[in-house]
């Protein structure tokens, strides 16, 4: 007898980094009520796009409000039981900078704590190795986006 088809499951998720003057860039970790560290993520919403559910999600159990999203950064999948169902899910991961603000975690979202770590802190932190792979390549774009910096001329348009 075949096994029941696994029930097919669509989330996106926020991986959320501050820049700190002469200091390397933090990374927002979450801690969920069944105390494991990991991001904000959860179910896209009618025809939500990924992006706008990952920007919901990350704001509604972070309470940060201004986030200045700079791209995708991968798609993961896993397999898992959940109330005796088979559940094969999809998470959309993208990256934001918080500019400012402080992170709290909503209790009403499930969320018990957030922490600022640095990568090295965060990538030890962290409960499951899927997402260390995520964070991993969000760590190469923002050392990306810290190295290309404002742009040449401090932003300027060059002379003519």
């Amino acid at each position: 007898m075949p096994k029941p088809r696994a029930e097919l499951e669509v989330s996106a998720g926020g991986i959320v980094f501050r820049r700190e003057p002469e200091a390397p860039a933090r990374y927002l970790l979450i801690r969920d009520s069944y105390r494991n560290w990991g991001f904000p993520k959860g179910h896209l919403e009618d025809a939500e796009l990924p992006a706008d559910t990952a920007r919901r999600e990350t704001a509604e159990e972070t309470g940060l409000d201004q986030l200045l999203l700079h791209g995708p950064i991968r798609v993961i999948d896993w397999h898992f039981r959940f109330r005796g169902r088979r559940i094969h899910k999809y998470c959309h991961f993208f990256l934001f900078e918080s500019p400012d603000g402080e992170a709290c975690p909503q209790t009403d979202e499930g969320i018990t704590a957030c922490r600022w770590l640095s990568l090295d802190e965060a990538l030890a932190e962290l409960s499951y190795d899927n997402a260390r792979g995520v964070l991993k390549r969000a760590g190469e774009m923002v050392r990306t986006l810290t190295a290309i910096g404002p742009g040449r001329n401090g932003g300027a348009a060059p002379d003519d």
